[in-house]
């Protein structure tokens, strides 16, 4: 339960705070004095405290409230502080908000003020308690997929990219087709490189065709080879990929891009291994595993004809979806790191720009990008300038139904200034509310 502790050697405010606090499902703890207020932190797990500057009569100065900031800093650091003072010692009070303090609330209070205040840091506290347990979480699980297995060295930070790699070493061991989906240069080849790295052929060659890059009437010859004479041009016999990967692993990217006559081998070779070299008519028989990848919508394709139903079943065994670089964010700046010289930086405004566009080429358009930057910077640090981002190209974060300012702050008003009532209100998260309330520079601490 949502927890806070008092902290004031006055019966009457302890009393009238546990009272407010309880009426909005919020459990109260009391002390009356500084050392039974650390006592009880050290049992107890508190969301928020509210603690008095003075405890001992005919005391005014503020110091006592001082050195139990300090010591609750000290010892739980991160554990928000409203402190509750008179007058006489508003300085020191806002002396301790700039070092660290949550806030402060002159005596006597607004108990509204107040409610929304601590309501308010109830729900940073979750979101950081949250955020703390899901860092840990993935932190674990990044350490433990990286010992036991190959990544192949590839960059990221997400939850989302940490699911894709998850999935694809666990399907790698698999002697099952895998299709890999996602936008261009989203990176879908460096997954069939994890697949293959984790399979039990990882020793084997991993060759690649790009069925996209290559005209419909040479795709078949250079999956399924050709004899002398098969076609014009064809002078000597040349054997295909499916034959040089034999015992391996073949990546098919552009899948889609494959000619009907070609999917139909390929829907053989996968149920039987066999197949025929254009102009001959002995059969071959290998053993390969096949990674295919698409940007297009294969369903769609099937229903307009344009590929076979019972080869995409053949080839979605397990499908691995790798999303565009806009739905995981949180890779674009150790990716942008990753691809700079170690003598280039990027300045706090080009981190930002990075953040906020939607990187409609993805991880290829994210290279290209700094590729550039270093170029025009020289040595110097990488300006927004230097990147030269689009600005009609906003991230896919920012809507155009964004509640507009004036909504967000009658909703706040009309909330008493609660996030999460507000948010409710606009239908909104409220980590969302948040964003939208700091994008418009709508103070965040009630």
């Amino acid at each position: 339960m949502r927890t806070v502790l008092i902290i004031d050697d006055q019966g009457g405010v302890r009393d009238a705070l546990s009272l407010l606090l309880s009426l909005h499902e919020i459990r109260p703890l009391a002390a009356t004095s500084p050392e039974e207020g650390m006592a009880l932190l050290e049992r107890e797990r508190v969301d928020v405290v509210i603690a008095d500057m003075n405890f001992s009569a005919d005391t005014t100065s503020g110091e006592e409230g001082v050195a139990l900031f300090h010591a609750i800093r000290a010892r739980h650091p991160d554990l928000p502080v409203i402190l509750l003072t008179g007058w006489s010692h508003l300085e020191t009070a806002v002396q301790l908000v700039k070092a660290g303090a949550a806030d402060y609330m002159s005596k006597p209070w607004d108990d509204a003020k107040l409610l929304a205040t601590v309501e308010n840091l109830l729900e940073l506290s979750e979101n950081a308690r949250v955020a703390a347990t899901t860092r840990v979480t993935r932190r674990r699980r990044r350490e433990e997929l990286e010992r036991s297995h190959d990544l192949r060295g590839i960059v990221f930070a997400s939850d989302e990219m940490l699911r894709v790699l998850e999935l694809a070493c666990r399907v790698a061991r698999a002697e099952v087709p895998v299709l890999v989906t996602g936008p261009n240069g989203a990176g879908k080849e460096r997954i069939a490189e994890i697949v293959h790295a984790n399979s039990a052929v990882r020793g084997k060659p991993l060759l690649t065709v790009n069925c996209g890059a290559l005209p419909a009437e040479l795709i078949e010859a250079e999956l399924f080879g050709a004899e002398a004479g098969a076609f014009t041009g064809a002078m000597r016999a040349r054997e295909g990929r499916f034959e040089a990967a034999d015992g391996g692993t073949l990546f098919l990217d552009e899948i889609g891009n494959l000619p009907p006559a070609g999917q139909m081998k390929l829907l053989r070779v996968l149920e039987t291994g066999e197949f025929e070299r254009l102009g001959s008519t002995r059969t071959r028989k290998v053993k390969v595993r096949v990674i295919s990848a698409t940007n297009a919508d294969l369903s769609v394709m099937i229903r307009e004809g344009r590929f076979r139903e019972d080869l995409f079943y053949r080839l979605n065994t397990i499908e691995i979806p790798l999303p565009p670089l806009t739905e995981r964010p949180d890779d674009i700046l150790p990716l942008a790191e990753h691809f700079l010289d170690d003598d280039a930086v990027l300045s706090d405004e080009a981190r930002d720009a990075m953040l906020a566009y939607a990187w409609p080429g993805n991880v290829r358009e994210l290279k290209n990008t700094i590729d550039r930057a270093k170029l025009l910077c020289g040595r110097d640090e990488i300006t927004t300038e230097h990147l030269g981002l689009p600005a009609a190209a906003p991230a896919a974060s920012r809507s155009l139904d964004d509640p507009p300012r004036e909504a967000v702050e009658d909703a706040l008003k009309r909330a008493g200034g609660v996030i999460s009532r507000a948010a409710r209100t606009l239908g909104l998260s409220r980590q969302a509310l948040y964003r939208r309330m700091q994008r418009y520079g709508i103070p965040t601490d009630g």
